[in-house]
């Protein structure tokens, strides 16, 4: 694989992806996975002559500076914040994976700029995070931990009062997608009613019933439940005003981002009895890693539930979740596809066999094809396939050629003042 880019620091590395012993002419590939990815990843990547390089906990800013410049590839989760600052002092980083739903906790416009699409895991923990908010409902009707930590100090809170079966009940879903549309299948199978609000038109499962307003939403439901991603528009989109607006007795639950409720705003709810009780398993500021202090204002309260954003956090899914993103990874880098990639055009490509693929990042500018064609005519090459997927930014283009030097028209391509980074594979 040969990396260019037009910046001082690159460096040329070629890796001979069919090479049966699994070395490269130069060097490997090495990829960084942090936050305690799921051991499979490591192994699948591995597996497939990568070099990988495993670390527990979330790197701050100037530790993935002094991290990153030896490594190509990096995995991350949610935690992780990768800045336009990371991302442009690393030309060398090819891509990225974020072993997770989310990606707002990278910048996706810097990294397209920088040629350098970025990969989730949009399917994986899906389930997961369903059942838990299944099991958060039940806990809350019946109080379980208050009742359970009672029982462990002593007490004996033998009695029906405030507690309820979820059956007959409504829940309202904020964020019909993925997540929010498997957990209204579950609700609905334990004879839930079910109501949900997206900003996108989304066709309803079973018999959930889509809300034009949030706010008849929040005056419809016993339960409330938050499924949407970190952006400015659901920024504080649970604040004082929309709890006033929820059932009396009613209860919150929010397993998708830290941001999208204001804190405080609900501890007064819940003080004032207006919210029965809520089970937050995100929040606005999170530790690190698993060693550092947790504090929150919704500690010590009633019928409040608080998990370490555990949402996604069963084995099923971080396997799942380190196969799914270790695929994107293989594949980008032995094959060129982007398919699944959410900041870059997509290309799924075959794979190609005695013949070189050079894949080029430019900008989307009229007459690039013609410039990057000029020069494979002038090296004399024969085109076998030619890919071409563009965006209102960037192009990413894919050639398979037949040259006797695919490493000097890669570096002919790079130096046209369009491109942004140039990859060769060759066979």
């Amino acid at each position: 694989m040969l990396v260019l880019k037009n910046n001082d620091k690159s460096r040329l590395e070629v890796w001979n992806r069919d090479n049966h012993d699994g070395k490269s002419s130069m060097n490997k590939p090495k990829i960084l996975l942090v936050e305690n990815i799921h051991q499979v990843a490591q192994e699948k990547l591995k597996a497939e002559g990568f070099d990988v390089d495993l670390i527990s906990h979330s790197p701050s800013e100037d530790e993935l500076l002094k991290l990153l410049p030896q490594y190509q590839a990096l995995g991350i989760r949610s935690k992780t914040e990768l800045t336009a600052k990371v991302l442009e002092s690393n030309p060398q980083l090819t891509v990225v994976g974020a072993f997770c739903i989310g990606t707002n906790q990278v910048d996706l416009k810097a990294a397209k700029s920088c040629g350098v699409p970025v990969f989730n895991a949009p399917h994986s923990n899906t389930r997961s995070v369903a059942e838990l908010v299944i099991a958060e409902m039940i806990s809350l009707c019946r109080q379980l931990f208050d009742r359970s930590m009672k029982a462990h100090q002593g007490g004996w809170i033998k009695s029906a009062d405030g507690s309820r079966e979820i059956r007959g009940k409504t829940l309202g879903i904020i964020g019909y997608g993925h997540i929010g549309s498997q957990l209204s299948v579950l609700a609905e199978s334990l004879g839930m009613n079910v109501v949900f609000y997206d900003v996108i038109k989304k066709l309803p499962l079973g018999n959930a019933k889509s809300m034009t307003h949030l706010k008849d939403l929040l005056q419809a439901a016993d339960f409330v439940s938050l499924h949407v991603p970190e952006t400015p528009q659901t920024m504080n989109m649970i604040s004082a005003k929309e709890l006033e607006l929820m059932k009396k007795g009613s209860f919150l639950i929010n397993a998708s981002r830290g941001t999208v409720i204001v804190i405080e705003d609900l501890v007064q709810a819940l003080k004032s009895k207006r919210i029965a009780g809520c089970a937050i398993d995100v929040f606005p500021m999170e530790p690190s890693s698993n060693k550092d202090k947790f504090t929150s204002p919704l500690q010590g309260l009633d019928n409040v539930i608080l998990t370490p954003h555990i949402g996604g956090s069963t084995e099923e899914a971080q396997y799942a979740i380190g196969l799914e993103v270790a695929e994107s990874f293989r594949r980008y880098l032995k094959i060129g596809s982007t398919s699944g990639a959410v900041n870059f055009p997509n290309v799924d490509l075959p794979k190609s066999s005695n013949v070189s693929r050079i894949l080029n990042v430019h900008r989307n500018e009229p007459g690039v094809l013609g410039e990057i064609n000029g020069l494979i005519s002038k090296a004399g090459a024969n085109i076998q396939a030619q890919y071409l997927s563009t965006d209102e930014k960037i192009g990413y283009l894919v050639v398979d050629i037949e040259v006797a030097d695919g490493a000097n028209l890669a570096k002919e391509i790079q130096k046209l003042s369009r491109s942004v980074k140039t990859r060769l594979i060759e066979n």
